[in-house]
């Protein structure tokens, strides 16, 4: 039994308070102020203030034993009883936190009585609106509680994230259309994968190079070295490049046109009638224009011995074919020396693919074709080009056959030239160019080698006197 005084009771907080009392058994002690609750007590007990001491018989806990915890309620609580003193707001605080094991049962978080009376008049509402409004009832989260909020999930509206995500990519599409006027044109450069690039500076990349995806390859059938052109969007996140959006014109004709054009192969062909006039002074080209003349469509061999001058003679014919008007002059280097690599990039033409002689025939044979594609799609687009190889003899016989063979002269179309070197002709040329290893190491120019040099009907290319003038000097060579 303990002797309490008054005010060592006033002193004690409510917590204790409320521990004696429910020891004395004083009935809803918990709904009393703390004035209140010590007059209770000194009654209950039938204390004698003898001398201000009050005899009480329950042990008081000490202050300290009592944990404190502050809650949500406590807060705004104290917010709603602004006539209360700030220590009973406090004391009413920790005594909602620390409910005894007898109270377990309440919930953790006690709502204030503004967040009842809340509760009552949207659950009316509620039952006024029927279950749509139901369904949209304020909701008190307590610890209880998280299992409902999680069920809800679903119904929530999209995370503030999400949402500028979502804004952010409205206004950079709106931007995209806004830039739609910037137009792009250069020449394709397709890779590995089906994709590709506009390079606006051909041959070289660049940081204004644009993307085209893989499908607008594939819709618009393109190829290396196509020219296109058609508007742009600046590149979006994670994109270093901007992109192609549509394509309007492959090489200077409408991409629809264009693309519903006849496969390469279906197109109706014709022999070379057009010659090509090379318009040079060197005396083995002009040999070659009027005695072994090429057409626009010719499948033409440079043959001959090794030394026999067969690679300069096609660097010296590239040299003249470029300068002709309207023509396309694509170079492959499939089996060379080295040190004429370095020749031919530091020349006017850059080679499409350059290879030594050390390369497989596989590496070889992929370069040609590539360029052989190149020349048929442009060639059944209307153009005009001419593909030239060095050397042919290191690919299979069948790719060199394939090659060769790709050349023709379109009815009312394009052309396609092929000429290539090799130690011996492949077949089905309509011009072999032979040259003479004896000449070419005297220095005596032309190197020709007239009897086994000719071109088939060469009458459609230089008229019936210039085929005459042929044969004359044909015989002449015999004869000598």
């Amino acid at each position: 039994m303990s002797v309490l005084t008054r005010s060592a009771l006033e002193a004690s907080p409510l917590a204790d308070l409320h521990t004696i009392a429910s020891e004395i058994g004083i009935d809803g002690f918990r709904r009393l102020r703390k004035a209140d609750l010590v007059a209770k007590i000194i009654e209950q007990q039938g204390g004698e203030e003898a001398n201000g001491e009050v005899v009480v018989e329950a042990e008081a806990p000490a202050a300290e034993e009592a944990p404190k915890r502050r809650t949500r309620g406590a807060r705004g609580g104290r917010t709603r009883r602004k006539a209360e003193d700030e220590d009973e707001a406090e004391a009413g605080a920790s005594d909602d936190a620390e409910a005894d094991a007898s109270d377990d049962a309440e919930a953790d978080v006690i709502a204030t009585e503004d967040e009842v009376v809340d509760e009552v008049i949207a659950a009316e509402e509620a039952d006024a609106e029927g279950e749509e409004a139901i369904d949209e009832k304020p909701r008190r989260r307590s610890r209880g509680g998280r299992g409902r909020d999680r069920d809800r999930d679903d119904e929530k509206p999209a995370p503030r994230a999400e949402r500028d995500r979502g804004d952010r990519d409205r206004d950079r599409d709106d931007r995209d259309a806004d830039r739609e006027d910037r137009i792009a044109e250069g020449t394709v450069e397709l890779l590995p994968n089906g994709s590709g690039f506009v390079r606006v500076t051909p041959p070289e990349a660049s940081d204004d190079d644009v993307y085209v995806s893989a499908a607008q390859i594939r819709r618009c059938e393109l190829v290396s070295g196509d020219q296109v052109a058609g508007p742009v969007r600046e590149p979006r996140r994670s994109e270093r490049y901007p992109s192609l959006i549509r394509i309007d014109t492959i090489n200077g004709r409408p991409a629809d046109e264009v693309a519903e054009g006849t496969h390469f192969d279906d197109l109706p062909c014709t022999l070379p009638t057009e010659r090509l006039a090379l318009g040079s002074e060197d005396a083995t080209l002009k040999a070659i224009e009027w005695l072994t003349p090429i057409g626009k469509g010719s499948r033409a061999a440079i043959v001959g011995e090794a030394h026999a001058g067969k690679s300069e003679a096609l660097k010296r014919l590239a040299g003249a074919l470029k300068a002709v008007e309207g023509l396309e002059v694509h170079v492959v280097l499939a089996a060379v020396r080295p040190e004429e690599c370095a020749e031919w990039r530091a020349g006017e033409i850059e080679p499409a693919a350059a290879l030594t002689i050390g390369a497989s025939p596989d590496a070889q044979t992929q370069a040609v074709e590539r360029a052989i594609d190149t020349a048929k799609r442009i060639t059944a687009r209307g153009g005009d080009v001419v593909v030239l190889i060095d050397a042919i003899d290191g690919l299979p016989p069948h790719a060199a056959r394939r090659a060769l063979g790709a050349a023709r002269n379109i009815v009312d179309g394009g052309s396609l030239t092929v000429v290539a070197t090799a130690a011996a002709p492949v077949g089905g040329e309509t011009t072999i160019i032979a040259l003479d290893r004896t000449l070419t190491r005297t220095g005596r120019f032309p190197a020709l080698d007239l009897v086994n040099s000719g071109t088939l009907r060469p009458e459609l290319l230089v008229g019936d006197a210039g085929a005459d003038a042929i044969a004359q000097a044909r015989a002449q060579a015999l004869g000598a």
